[in-house]
This record gives C-alpha cells, sequence and structure tokens, in this order.
C-alpha cells in the first residue's frame, strides 16, 4: 500500500529523527523531500502545498525549537497532519434515521462499487447487527444486477431483484417500498458508473438522490487512479452532497495520492478503506492509523484486530487441551494452516508491520512461503481421517497415493511428515516447558521457515 511513498517517507523519518537541532536549513531540506515525494504519490499540487506550508509553520515554531528531541517533534508534526490532511480520528456511518436507512453508493465504473456494496452490508450485519436489503440500479452494463445478487448473497444480505428493461429511479422506489414493507435497517442502492463523468450519469444520479433521499452518500473511488481521483472527486462532489468516501485496492501497487487528495477536494471524510477483494476486505478507515501506516510505522491495531478475528478463541482452547494430553495430530495441523489463511495470510499481516520489521520480512520470499502453506494443506486434505489421526500409518504406498491426490512428489509429503514430527515433539515438550524454553526450540527446529522478526 503507498509503497513508494511509504518508502520515501519512512527514510526522511529516521534522517529526521537523528537531528540534534532543529534549523531553518534543515527544515527545508525536509520539506523538499516531502513535497517530491507527495508530488510523485500523485498527490495533488494544492493539496502538497497546503500540507507543506502547515509542516513548515508548524515546524519553525516553539513546538520543535524548545523540545528536548527536535527530530521526534518533527516527526510528530508531520504525522499529525498527514492524518489531518485525511481527516481526524475515525469518521462512523449515520444511521440514525427512521429504518430503512438509505445509503447511495457512487462513483465511476471499475472503482469497486458492487463489490464494496456488498462488503458494506457484511461489515453492518456482523459489526452493527443491522437487517440489510442491496439493490442495483445500474441497468446498462451486462450482468451488474446478476453480479450484486451473488456477491450479496455471499455477504449474508438480501437482494432486491430488478432488471435492465427498468429505471434506476424505478427500481430505487419499489427497493425502498419493499425494505418499508419488510422492516430492513438499511437499503443500500448500488448505482450505474461510466467510464468517465458525463452529464447523463449525474443527472440520473442526481435523481436517484431527490427519490431516495439517502442517510449517507458514498463516494467510492479506486486508489490506484491518481490525479484521475482528484478529477472524479471534484465532479461527484459539485453533483452530489457526499457524505464519505470508501477507498478501494489500497492493497494494490498504488502511489497513495488519492488518500490525501480526495478528502481536501471533496471536504468528505473517508469512511472505509477496502484492502482485498474477499468480502471481509473492507476496514473502517483511521486517519492517524494510516498516517502510521504511510510513514513507516505500520497499524498494530489493525494487525492485532485482523489476528483477533481471524483466531477461533474456542478452538484455540481445544488445541491447548490436546496440546497437555499429548494429542497433537495433523488434524490439528490442518486447523493451524487454516487459520492463518482466515487471518489473511502472510502478506496481508505483513503491510501493517513497522517498516523495519517489513523489511526484514520481506527478505523472505512471502508468495513461495504462502504457496508452501496452500501445498501443505491440499497434502493432508489428501488423507484419509484415520491417516491424520495416525500419522504413523503412512508409508511408502500411501504416500505416493496421497501425492498423486495432492498434485506433488512424494518429497513434498516426506517435508510435510517430518515438520508436522518436529512440531509434534516440540508440542510433547511445551506441557513441562516454559514460553522462553518453547521459543527457543521453535527458533533451533531444523528446515523450519524461519521469519526475521
Amino acid at each position: 500500500m503507498a509503497s513508494a511513498l511509504t518508502d520515501k517517507l519512512s527514510r526522511l523519518v529516521k534522517e529526521m529523527r537523528g537531528q540534534a537541532r532543529i534549523t531553518e536549513a534543515n527544515v527545508q531540506d525536509m520539506l523538499r523531500e516531502v513535497r517530491m515525494a507527495l508530488l510523485e504519490a500523485d498527490v495533488a499540487l494544492p493539496v502538497v502545498r497546503d500540507f507543506v506550508a502547515r509542516v513548515k509553520e508548524k515546524a519553525l515554531g516553539q513546538e520543535v525549537l524548545g523540545s528536548l528531541s527536535p527530530g521526534q517533534a518533527l516527526v510528530g508534526i508531520v504525522h499529525r497532519e498527514l492524518a489531518h490532511t485525511m481527516g481526524e480520528g475515525v469518521a462512523d456511518l449515520n444511521l440514525a434515521a427512521q429504518p430503512p436507512a438509505v445509503i447511495l453508493m457512487a462513483g465511476l465504473q471499475g472503482a469497486g462499487k458492487t463489490t464494496t456494496t456488498a462488503k458494506l452490508a457484511r461489515h453492518l450485519i456482523e459489526k452493527r447487527k443491522k437487517k440489510v436489503l442491496t439493490v442495483s440500479g445500474d441497468v446498462y452494463r451486462p450482468a451488474a444486477i446478476e453480479q450484486l445478487k451473488t456477491v450479496t448473497a455471499q455477504a449474508g444480505a438480501e437482494w432486491f431483484p430488478s432488471t435492465p428493461e427498468q429505471k434506476p429511479v424505478e427500481i430505487a422506489r419499489a427497493a425502498l417500498d419493499h425494505a418499508k414493507r419488510h422492516f430492513f435497517d438499511v437499503l443500500l442502492v448500488d448505482t450505474a458508473g461510466r467510464l468517465a463523468i458525463d452529464e447523463a450519469m449525474m443527472r440520473e444520479i442526481r435523481e436517484l438522490h431527490a427519490a431516495l433521499n439517502p442517510v449517507e452518500t458514498l463516494f467510492v473511488v479506486d486508489a490506484m487512479q491518481g490525479q484521475d481521483a482528484v478529477n472524479t472527486a471534484r465532479a461527484f462532489k459539485e453533483a452530489l452532497p457526499l457524505t464519505g468516501i470508501v477507498l478501494t485496492k489500497l492493497d494494490g501497487d498504488s502511489r497513495g495520492g488519492a488518500a490525501l487528495s480526495v478528502r481536501a477536494i471533496t471536504g468528505a471524510p473517508i469512511k472505509f478503506a477496502g484492502t482485498s477483494e474477499k468480502l471481509d476486505g473492507l476496514e473502517v478507515f483511521d486517519a492517524e492509523r494510516h498516517a502510521g501506516r504511510i510513514l513507516g510505522m505500520g497499524d498494530i491495531v489493525a494487525l492485532v484486530e485482523q489476528v483477533s478475528a481471524g483466531v477461533d478463541v474456542e478452538a484455540a482452547k481445544k488445541l491447548a487441551a490436546k496440546v497437555k494430553s499429548g494429542g497433537f495430530d495433523l488434524n490439528d495441523f490442518l486447523s493451524q494452516i487454516q487459520q492463518m489463511k482466515q487471518m489473511g495470510g502472510l502478506s496481508t499481516l505483513l503491510d501493517k508491520l513497522p517498516a523495519q520489521m517489513a523489511a526484514k520480512a520481506g527478505q523472505v520470499d512471502m508468495d513461495r512461503a504462502e504457496r508452501d502453506i496452500r501445498r501443505k494443506e491440499g497434502i493432508i486434505c489428501s488423507m484419509t481421517p484415520q491417516e491424520r489421526r495416525k500419522p504413523e500409518l503412512i508409508k511408502a504406498a500411501r504416500k505416493r497415493r496421497i501425492a498423486l491426490g495432492a498434485g506433488v512428489q512424494v518429497q513434498e509429503v516426506n517435508r510435510l511428515l517430518g515438520e508436522f514430527e518436529q512440531m509434534q515433539g516440540m508440542m510433547k515438550k511445551m506441557k513441562g516447558a516454559g514460553m522462553m524454553k518453547m521459543m527457543k526450540r521453535l527458533g533451533a527446529m531444523k528446515g523450519a521457515p524461519k521469519l526475521p522478526f
């Protein structure tokens, strides 16, 4: 996420922290580098000018000059102003309305409106305990209505049918009437997008807004658009009273400029960030935490939340009981692999680490590590329930059958069984060992993949 901007600014942070004294000269040098980093990240020029002016004003004031640690104070200023540029703290959805609360999704085609609509439905169901209905007003794009139907079902919400022959305003009014009669808490309306801004599109979405009177009008923007995101944001701001922004594809190879620009251009707070293609890949946007990520400080809070959400507490308790009784088997090994996948895999966890730790971890080939995890899962799934409970039964003939079923070589099966035996031995020793001893044994396991953090 915003890797180029993060690399430049985290390097600057390191240099600033080493400054014993802050002078006008070295502040000017630092601001020049910040300006170049922001411009290269496709941040809009007016936003860059405003940001640099605010940092300069505070950096040359008493806040830094009277500080015992000027370098750290300067980093703090840059962090606060980044957060201020993207909005202060967290901006929640406003659902304080007579049900159903209508949320209108706006944006260009390809920004990810339909997927984001389903992600938001899932978020409202799981986090806010709401009864959610979705409807598609996109009568132009082939299969748009069916796409929303599919992802809505995956999200656990209900879908209101529509057809390409209907007019978007008629669809929206019928969906609103259905939502009222069936006591839905929230109605999510997915609107049509275009490849570029045009008057017909804007006229249609203004009519939808007038007919529905939504409590939230969310502008969905692709974080990879760069300067185009600014132009799109400006056009939608002029057409609609936007109440919030959803940034999509933040996990892509984006320069990061959109996150810094759209808030300043529209004046609307960034409320959500899309971090993966999965339906659970939607995060409530926190400006301060996002600023920390951009500066290479990581987002440990988000990392803890992600791990906590992916860990099955009851399964962990059962595993602890099995370890205590010495009954750790391949089913438990498989369970640990699947829990890692539920947490989003190694790469999404890595994204939230501070830059220095992430750089060390980056020395490990994450793609290869994740392929290795999937391969292990395939091998265990090719075993019979009895073989998973009693791996000692797996001899040459069984190994060949398992390898064939998993599409791997027999050596891969042998390697997995060897790693399992090492882990099983470690688990047995854990029964009477303290945590430090266990960690030492884990580091000493031969052939175990070692992450450098």
